[in-house]
């Protein structure tokens, strides 16, 4: 009892845990992960010693059929768990046993996050700080179906915790442990093989050392990071067998690649449909405003003006540096105007500093509210914001909205819900029920989603390609993304809707 009480992320762990392990399975594959599964298992290819000793060796085996997509997109969270995904394979599907180990790596995260908070705020204000984070429905949703933005996430928060501790252990200590710099070191060149953008967390960490230099000598901190540095670079190579042949300048390529993010991909938003490189600057803005649940930015809010208020000189320098993870990619996208599309999913990882300013407004709370009983009703009743959404939305959280835009019902037709095409799972379970004769499903995109799911008497058929072969009888799979259902048959009669809280995800239509 001692220990959760000093530790109370234990209980958090415990109960997400266990919510995960019972709801795993609902969760339907993403329009981005069966490729990039396939990738995983083409990158085998690349790790076999006997392969490199073969004649006929080539690195483009590695990459698997969807290379074009995946190749320049860094390897490491795959690689790493990759032998974890296989014992689960023993006892579930393939879906659902990378569903499961994202889930997980999402927990190691959220520890993560807990132990980097505790370090600005006292451990009950860290611990509310990350049951909020934790229980977003965007990261909650994302955490099962996403194995790019939520490894990313986890790796730089990882980054930036251990970045910290390794810089602090020297401080403490006047001398390099090797140790830390090795943990610093795999969280940074794993986060840089996942996404070009991991170094940012290596250059905060170096503001923070230069913040200490009164405490570090200059040679010593030019040694520190030059170990740490060559470590993580090594780490990102040998987790990046796209590097191996070119290192500097294939990793130049792609830098400049990732940075504009360049799709052709419609995007819904305010009720226009954009090209994805051409919505508006407030597109990021007025997303974060309304998929965080209400109490998030009013926290932040109190959260930074008591953090600079009550901190002296050299915390007020460590909080802005961690202020800068947050600024630094979001003036990056006001200012350049990359591609933006399926909401924000590739900045997550630049919200957990807005979290850990929110520690030291539930440090404040809990110094106001006296009366034990008061000071957890305020807290549940915060956190409800998101659990509640949370089980309303199962298994669709990532396509929350708030109530200050009138949640998921609200923003139908006019913002992108879910737009990653996981309603297939449901629809086509659904179809299966009901039909027991050989069928033709045309399916508007992405039809290998809706393959994996369907029953043998249930013919997939792509109608990208096929559509001059449907006939009357045949049914027709599309999902409201980009209202693309309002496209083509439009009145036809439905056979199964998937939908939640007012808004429609997915139709099944029959060809009258």
């Amino acid at each position: 009892m001692q220990k959760i009480i000093k530790q109370p992320i234990i209980i958090l762990l415990t109960i997400n845990l266990i919510i995960g392990i019972f709801t795993f399975q609902d969760y339907g594959y993403s329009w981005d992960e069966p490729l990039f599964y396939e990738y995983a298992d083409a990158l085998q290819y690349a790790y076999s010693p006997q392969n490199w000793f073969d004649e006929n060796f080539d690195l483009q085996n590695a990459f698997g059929v969807s290379a074009s997509d995946h190749a320049n997109r860094g390897p490491a969270y795959i690689i790493i768990v990759y032998p974890i995904v296989s014992f689960f394979k023993l006892f579930f599907d393939n879906a659902s046993s990378w569903h499961l180990i994202n889930f997980l790596t999402f927990q190691l995260g959220v520890y993560l996050f807990y132990r980097f908070a505790s370090r600005f705020v006292e451990t009950w204000s860290a611990f509310l700080a990350t049951v909020l984070f934790a229980s977003q429905p965007v990261f909650w949703g994302h955490s099962f179906i996403n194995p790019k933005d939520i490894p990313f996430l986890v790796f730089f928060i990882g980054s930036m915790c251990f970045g910290f501790e390794m810089v602090d252990d020297f401080v403490a200590h006047r001398k390099i442990n090797l140790w830390k710099i090795l943990l610093a070191s795999l969280f940074m060149g794993s986060a840089t093989s996942i996404r070009v953008l991991g170094p940012l967390a290596a250059l905060l960490t170096a503001l923070y050392a230069l913040s200490q230099i009164k405490q570090i000598k200059f040679f010593v901190f030019i040694k520190l990071f030059a170990m740490y540095g060559f470590l993580s670079l090594l780490i990102s190579f040998i987790t990046w067998p796209y590097l191996w042949i070119n290192p500097l300048q294939t990793f130049i390529q792609v830098f400049a690649f990732m940075s504009d993010n360049p799709t052709q991909l419609n995007v819904l938003f305010m009720g226009n449909d954009y090209q994805a490189g051409e919505v508006p600057r407030r597109y990021i803005l007025t997303l974060f405003g309304y998929t965080q649940t209400e109490p998030v930015w009013v926290l932040f809010l109190l959260g930074l003006f008591l953090s600079l208020w009550k901190s002296n000189n050299q915390k007020r320098i460590t909080l802005f540096i961690i202020f800068l993870w947050f600024l630094i990619p979001l003036s990056y996208v006001l200012l350049r105007r990359p591609s933006m599309y399926d909401g924000y999913r590739h900045f997550l990882f630049i919200l957990p500093p807005i979290f850990i300013f929110t520690g030291f407004a539930f440090e404040k709370l809990v110094e106001l509210l006296k009366n034990q009983w008061v000071r957890i009703a305020s807290v549940v009743f915060i956190i409800l914001f998101g659990i509640i959404p949370i089980i309303q939305l199962h298994p669709y959280q990532y396509a929350y909205y708030n109530n200050f835009i009138g949640g998921v019902g609200g923003v139908f037709r006019q913002y992108e819900t879910e737009y990653w095409l996981t309603c297939y799972r449901e629809s086509v379970l659904k179809l299966n029920e009901t039909m027991n004769d050989e069928i033709n499903l045309f399916v508007r995109r992405e039809p290998y989603i809706a393959d994996y799911y369907a029953n043998e008497n249930v013919i997939i058929r792509d109608f990208r390609t096929e559509q001059n072969q449907m006939q009357s009888g045949d049914y027709y799979l599309v999902n409201t993304r980009s209202n693309e259902d309002l496209r083509f048959l439009r009145d036809a009669p439905v056979i199964v809707k998937v939908e939640r809280q007012g808004a429609t995800f997915c139709l099944i239509k029959q060809v009258p």
